[in-house]
């Protein structure tokens, strides 16, 4: 019904206002995927196979076609120390099946680089602005945070998640467990106590956590399908 409403308002707008006014989507979503160099090559490759696979996956797109607008629109940002973040993939609107594995296609394409030092902070606050500047506009604001470490640069983690939470966004995680040191030290705390402490955040947020990179595809399949539905 509301979407019936929003299309009907949409039509009786003038031709100028609606060609300025922005696409609506269910959810606004940054996956935000760490590239520092505790992920060694395999596992970066891991990674991105696992964002494709899950992207593409009929369950996901049947999950974004049920919604209320029946598409989302889906950043990827790749991240390591506090300088260094990156927008691999523009904002895409997802409404079908054509539209997911085009985006799987060119993030297959897409160059990989590997960076020391994992700034979650810097992570967050660059998929904030990425939020700002999205060309569509999302009933949702959720930033995806998949990392294998702590964050050892930058400025707290706990400061930018508050301040993201504050302006209404939702920060879910994807800890990825790995029992090989980050730079010859181990965690404090396990990681995904870390990320529930200290990451997660906003309304209904969550994590899922991947038991190691095998194990990645799997938990972002799952992670997308809560996240949209």
């Amino acid at each position: 019904m509301r979407r019936r409403s929003l299309l009907a308002a949409s039509a009786a707008l003038p031709l100028s206002a609606r060609a300025q006014a922005p696409e609506p989507v269910d959810v606004l979503l940054v996956l935000a995927v760490d590239v520092s160099r505790s992920i060694d090559e395999d596992e970066a490759r891991l990674q991105r196979e696992g964002y494709r696979n899950a992207v593409s996956d009929p369950r996901v797109v049947e999950v974004i076609r049920r919604g209320m607008i029946g598409a989302i629109g889906l950043a990827y940002v790749e991240w390591a120390g506090f300088e260094y973040q990156r927008l691999v993939l523009p904002w895409t609107r997802i409404a079908n099946q054509a539209d997911a594995d085009a985006w799987s296609s060119a993030l297959a394409e897409a160059p990989r680089a590997s960076l020391s030092w994992t700034s979650i902070s810097g992570a967050i606050d660059f998929s904030r602005r990425t939020l700002a500047e999205a060309p569509f506009e999302g009933t949702r604001r959720v930033i995806d945070v998949s990392a294998d470490g702590v964050n050892n640069s930058g400025r707290p983690a706990e400061l930018a998640r508050d301040e993201a939470v504050a302006q209404g966004i939702i920060i879910n995680g994807l800890p990825i467990i790995n029992d090989r040191p980050t730079f010859g030290r181990m965690p404090q705390v396990p990681l995904d106590q870390y990320f529930h402490q200290s990451v997660i955040g906003g309304a209904g947020a969550f994590m899922i956590v991947a038991e190691d990179f095998d194990a990645f595809g799997t938990a972002v399949r799952r992670k997308l399908i809560r996240e949209i539905a």
